[in-house]
């Protein structure tokens, strides 16, 4: 008989973490537990505001389908369920975990990824003024990759300081939605005489289409505007990338499906993830081996992680533990 456990737990930030849509000190997370057998699989996610998803609204939704899960439904039938994307993707996880500790076969094995290997991930710089960015950007040299948010005024005021400061290092940005079609031409033109490698969002996923043919020095990559295969076809020509996120897939078998199907249509692939522990970030990383980009520093921007979490040295992340998960 299976039983499902379901938490919710908040995990302090270090500092804060500012974004154009705002700030935040904790990171809110729904865990579920899956125990069968004296096999425990484990699966976390975030549920996100900017998607009309909450903790409590992603739990409810999983009570409601209690004895499904508890019934012995598997991940290729998550769909049915008509569950939170948040919601999905911690119960598709716990599933693959659980799979992987009942069979003795690791996760990557099972979805027939090559073995993971160490990834170069992103660090993120909070969105602050251009001295404090500056600031931080230089005590964070050490890493490869060094992540801005922006999407306010003062943005080229921001990528001047910074470049300035970390003359060598390799960047890339995120918008998150924040900055209007009129001022896109300015920043792009800041951003490729800055060398930034690549840009997140930089319009409002509902008003995105001015992206599309428009010159460009640097890779757009769409974040809020990509959740799905089924919305693939409209990106083609507004961007050069998508980010996956499990949160938004509903997990790692749709983000999976996702990234096959996005490399298909000649899409460049970043990995990315919410703020959450290494639980959430474990399964994300099987899929840094398909990506060109890896974003997955959640772990780093709080102020502890949970036990047996994924080790990162200067922004080189290792393999997840078994553990940990998978």
């Amino acid at each position: 008989m299976r039983k499902l456990e379901l938490t919710s737990e908040s995990w302090p930030i270090a500092g804060s973490f500012t974004i154009a849509r705002g700030s935040k000190t904790q990171a809110e997370v729904i865990v579920v537990t899956l125990t069968e057998n004296g096999l425990i699989g484990r699966g976390e996610a975030v549920p996100y505001s900017r998607y009309h998803e909450t903790v409590l609204q992603c739990i409810a939704g999983l009570e409601v389908v209690r004895s499904a899960i508890e019934g012995g439904i598997d991940r290729h039938a998550l769909a049915s369920l008509s569950l939170p994307k948040a919601a999905q993707n911690a119960l598709d996880c716990a599933l693959l975990d659980l799979e992987a500790k009942k069979s003795g076969t690791a996760v990557w094995q099972r979805i027939g990824l090559k073995k993971p290997t160490a990834a170069v991930t992103a660090y993120t710089l909070s969105l602050d003024t251009p001295e404090a960015m500056a600031t931080a950007a230089s005590k964070s040299a050490r890493y490869a990759l060094l992540k801005l948010k922006l999407g306010r005024d003062g943005d080229i005021e921001r990528l001047n300081a910074i470049r300035e400061a970390v003359p060598r290092a390799r960047l890339i940005v995120d918008a998150n939605e924040g900055w209007s079609s009129d001022i896109l031409p300015a920043m792009l033109e800041a951003c490729e005489k800055h060398r930034v490698e690549l840009v997140e969002q930089p319009l409002p996923a509902d008003n995105d289409e001015a992206l599309r043919n428009i010159p460009r020095g640097t890779i757009l990559c769409a974040d809020e505007s990509a959740h799905d295969i089924a919305g693939l076809k409209k990106l083609i020509g507004k961007y050069d990338a998508i980010n996956i996120k499990l949160d938004k897939t509903g997990g790692l078998t749709n983000a999976l499906a996702l990234a096959k199907a996005a490399r298909d249509q000649n899409f460049k692939i970043m990995i990315g993830c919410m703020l959450a522990t290494s639980l959430a970030m474990a399964p994300a990383f099987l899929l840094a081996q398909l990506a060109d980009y890896v974003d997955l520093d959640g772990p780093l921007l709080l102020s502890r992680d949970r036990e047996n979490g994924i080790a990162f040295t200067n922004g080189i992340m290792s393999p997840p533990r078994p553990e940990l998960w998978g």
